[in-house]
């Protein structure tokens, strides 16, 4: 459990008191106070100030603000201060600084500029980490330690060049291996020694944008980049823990960030805790789709909002305002979805450098006369209102939507059959059909234990890791029903086709294969045309993108190709398998297809919507704890919107009313329910 120190849900955010001065500390603590904020991380960028030098350290700054905090009765986040090192390290020690794409070596500058194979960065990073650890693992304000700061980015340099040859070497053993998995017999690729091996970037293998000649050392160069960064995280970790044994650790994620297999990561943290940022135009089912994917990397459990922004961003290309309402109701989101805490950046904001203009709790007018400020202590007030009544609730949700950052590294890369197909996008058409429906679904790893789920879908299942093809069947044998689409089964964890027919290793579970597949540009489409109804599937809809050309062996044809030379061939196909069903969607199907298909699916397992009429604009979701069930309604509209409830009274967590029937969410409106 997150909260176990303070039994509420957290609320605060970051917050940088070494960028003012006493007065500002006084002024801050008074409007903290007014807002409601109980949690503050601090030392998220402060290694120059506590690491002044070599071999000198100063936290003489650090135990006045630990000891001020914890005096206002504020709990601490307390940050490793490694996500910037200092400037004084990189000029003494070059092989601290990355190494970009074209190999370019970096100065000084910026903050993800650390190699994570330098020797100076981990034993310096993991030294201060032990540092804090001890001086500060008794603190009363100590709630949760906080490792670096949204880890990412790429580094090229012969640090990272030798350290993957040892990466590759405990990987596979020897070159022959290698050179088997990526077939390195094209193009005459083939090495002879380890020290032959160069990093894939835009002067070898690699250009702009995924684009790969050889996916094979592409793939894995990202399997050892996001293993390397997890490594600088665990020299931290390991560090905090020999000294703070107890208090949780963790690190701030990035949701669907590309270029970090999440799901490994999460098997190193105590828990998981993100920075949610979408834009003015992001599809809210998109926003909750991705907390979702957060509780999903630890087998449900509830995660930390770590960061958003209390108004509006300053590095997206038109930072808009978050209107009145939005930011109540989309901290509700990710409470609804999974979320123990809500917290910001920042809570002053800066005067000076690129997050200047990024949104804050205390903005520069630096009294509580704005807006912001109002929402944000309007907020306050209500979380202290639930308490610690929703701490720790879960998801019960009954279907699943497998997600596979390795699947994505190798789409991406592929080359061809269309520069189109974004995986993340694919799985979102998927999640958007059941969303717009009230269908709850988990995203969680093909590791997960599927068996708790009556559906499980498979988007665009490119890469069929080993053993994975096997769990699909046995789930459903067993009475599952598996679901997945186009472009999957093709090849293997080392990108390597599997040949005999796609779907490869999918073929005896979806009975169909496929020959060809076709691409069409983007605004080009064919047609999904049922054969007879499938619930209130029936007629022809538009598809797109990718277009596999199947033959059916055991599986029966729900739907056919409209129009082209393949006109007539399966589009969607079922296949009995055990007692239970496999669909195979050949293209990229429109909403209008997607969400009947699901609504009959469900409808056909018993998986009921949360509300029988969603409007549009409204998000459904529930969370359950100890046989008690909160259903959140989020109104996303401006305007108001009538939901209907059905059957029973329901209490309002938030106002304290008792209703029934059908009620009116007010725009931009939350209602939490309880039976009453």
């Amino acid at each position: 459990m997150i909260n176990q120190k303070l039994p509420k849900m957290w609320y605060g955010g970051d917050y940088n008191p070494e960028q003012w001065g006493p007065e500002d500390w006084k002024e801050d603590h008074r409007m903290f106070k007014l807002a409601g904020i109980d949690v503050v991380t601090i030392n998220v960028f402060s290694w120059a100030l506590n690491q002044p030098g070599e071999n000198t350290y100063d936290f003489a700054w650090l135990d006045e603000t630990m000891d001020r905090l914890h005096a206002e009765g504020l709990g601490v986040v307390l940050a490793t201060s490694t996500a910037a090192h200092p400037a004084w390290m990189a000029k003494r020690h070059p092989d601290v600084t990355r190494v970009d794409f074209y190999g370019r070596k970096r100065t000084f500058g910026g903050r993800h500029n650390s190699c994570p194979n330098s020797k100076t960065y981990r034993k310096y990073s993991g030294r201060i980490a032990g540092k804090l650890a001890e001086r500060y693992q008794d603190h009363p304000a100590l709630l949760l330690w906080h490792v670096s700061n949204e880890y990412g980015g790429y580094c090229y340099c012969d640090n990272c060049a030798t350290a993957f040859r040892v990466w590759l070497q405990d990987r596979y053993g020897t070159l022959d291996a290698v050179n088997k998995a990526w077939n390195t017999r094209f193009w005459g690729h083939t090495f002879y020694d380890w020290d032959e091996i160069v990093l894939p970037n835009g002067m070898s293998e690699e250009g702009e944008g995924n684009v790969s000649a050889f996916q094979g050392i592409s793939l894995d160069f990202r399997r050892f980049m996001s293993d390397s960064l997890l490594d600088c995280y665990k020299i931290e970790r390991d560090a905090i823990r020999e000294h703070s044994k107890d208090v949780p650790i963790t690190t701030n994620l990035m949701g669907t960030f590309p270029q970090l297999n999440y799901f490994d990561w999460a098997k190193e943290m105590d828990i998981i805790s993100w920075d949610n940022y979408p834009s003015l135009t992001t599809p809210v089912s998109e926003t909750a789709m991705v907390h979702d994917l957060m509780r999903g990397l630890k087998d449900g459990a509830p995660f930390m909002l770590m960061e958003q922004t209390p108004s509006q961003q300053n590095w997206q290309a038109y930072n808009s305002l978050k209107r009145p309402g939005v930011m109540r109701l989309w901290s509700y989101q990710a409470v609804a979805r999974g979320a123990d805490t809500v917290m910001f950046f920042q809570m002053r904001r800066s005067i000076g450098a690129c997050e200047k203009y990024h949104g804050a709790v205390i903005e520069h007018a630096g009294h509580e006369h704005t807006r912001v400020f109002r929402e944000v202590a309007e907020l306050g007030q209500e979380l202290m209102q639930l308490g610690d009544m929703l701490l720790d609730a879960r998801s019960d949700a009954r279907v699943a939507i497998l997600y596979d950052w390795e699947n994505r590294w190798a789409i991406e890369l592929s080359s061809g059959p269309t520069v189109e197909l974004q995986y993340a996008s694919e799985v979102h058409k998927y999640y958007d059909a059941l969303f717009k429906q009230g269908i709850q679904a988990d995203l969680v790893s093909v590791e997960a234990d599927y068996n708790q789920y009556d559906i499980v879908i498979a988007p665009v299942m490119y890469m069929v890791k080993a053993g994975v093809a096997q769990k699909a069947e046995k789930f459903t044998a067993a009475g599952g029903t598996f679901v997945t689409t186009f472009f999957s089964g093709i090849v293997n964890e080392n990108d390597l086709v599997t040949v005999g027919g796609y779907p490869g290793e999918l073929r005896n579970l979806l009975g169909i294969w496929a020959e060809e597949i076709d691409a069409l540009p983007a605004g080009q489409y064919n047609q999904i045309v049922m054969k007879k109804p499938f619930g209130k599937l029936e007629g022809s809809y538009n598809c797109e993108l990718l277009f596999d050309l199947i033959h059916a062996e055991s599986a029966d044809v729900l739907a056919e190709y409209g129009s082209d030379f393949y006109k007539g061939m399966p589009v969607l196909t079922v296949n009995a398998f055990g007692k239970g069903e496999a669909y195979y969607v050949a293209t990229s199907a429109s909403a209008e297809f997607l969400q009947p298909f699901l609504k009959k699916l469900c409808e056909d397992r018993g998986v009921e919507p949360l509300i029988q009429e969603v409007p549009p604009g409204i998000e459904a979701t529930k969370r359950v704890k100890g046989g008690r069930s909160f259903l959140f309604l989020l109104n996303h509209n401006a305007e108001n919107a009538a939901v209907i409830l059905g059957d029973g009274k329901h209490r309002d967590l938030l106002t304290g009313s008792i209703v029934q029937g059908t009620v009116e969410l007010s725009g931009r409106g939350v209602m939490i329910l309880e039976k009453a």
